[in-house]
């Protein structure tokens, strides 16, 4: 059986000594043996642990609970469930399809939007909605459209007494934006994919809304949402491959030993 310090297990990591207290402090991996002298004596489990956990929280994916699934594996799996773990990984696995079903669909109807935008006739006498008429339209909140305009998203026409007015055209584009956003991509993302479109209307929309510009100086998961979600599958995919190898290491430290106590 090998065994760690605290220092060998945070050099084998590629982390300070002080992460590995602070996983074992909030029970992110098992707690070590503590030698007579105090000092913390880690295993092989641990180490495995710590990989297991260190995959999970890789990729800071926060809709629909997936982040505190990824905890929730963790925690179970430290406590030594790993039956439990993997099942919760699965479930795990399944809702990360899912959102990449929603995402992959919410650019297929902007696909499917955006082409119906461009070979409609113009209108003879358009329609023309409020904006409390359009967001209830859209089924939006006024403060939803709202932070969509402030965030460059969409630019509403005014009236001449300054009220601004939405046309059934401005309530199509509306709902490209609608979609994109019901699938958690980032509002940094979407404006990247409509200023694609604005300079090229034959821009890849998948391409230029899963691939942020150098200008970007913050970059969040949902600002490359469809690569996110990917990686969090195969970190998911590693975890589930790091439970069977736990499940294995724990059963052989439990065998009897086969020789006599002395």
């Amino acid at each position: 059986m090998t065994y760690y310090k605290t220092s060998e297990l945070a050099k084998i990591i590629g982390v300070h000594a002080n992460t590995v207290r602070l996983y074992e402090k909030r029970h992110l991996i098992a707690q070590a043996e503590r030698l007579p002298n105090g000092y913390r004596r880690f295993t092989e489990l641990h180490l495995e642990q710590f990989k297991l956990a260190r995959a999970a929280l890789r990729v800071e994916i926060l809709q629909n609970g997936l982040r505190q699934q990824a905890v929730a594996i963790i925690k179970t799996s430290a406590a030594g469930n790993y039956t439990q773990a993997t099942a919760l990984t699965l479930a795990y696995i399944t809702q990360i399809e899912t959102e990449q079903n929603n995402a992959e669909e919410a650019i297929a109807i902007a696909q499917y939007l955006l082409t119906d935008l461009t070979n409609e006739a113009p209108p003879i006498d358009s329609m023309v909605y409020t904006r409390k008429q359009a967001a209830n339209h859209l089924n939006v909140t006024i403060d939803t459209l709202r932070n969509w305009e402030l965030n460059g998203l969409f630019t509403a026409k005014r009236q001449a007494n300054g009220y601004r007015i939405y046309t059934e055209k401005d309530l199509k584009q509306l709902k490209i934006i609608r979609s994109l956003r019901c699938a958690n991509y980032s509002l940094a993302a979407i404006l990247r994919m409509l200023r694609a479109l604005s300079s090229n209307p034959q821009a890849n929309i998948r391409a230029a809304i899963d691939t942020p510009t150098a200008e970007d100086d913050i970059i969040s998961a949902c600002d490359k949402l469809l690569t996110s979600l990917y990686e969090a599958k195969n970190n998911a995919y590693f975890i589930l491959e790091q439970l069977e190898k736990l499940t294995k290491i724990a059963a052989f430290y439990e065998k009897p030993s086969i020789y006599p106590p002395k």
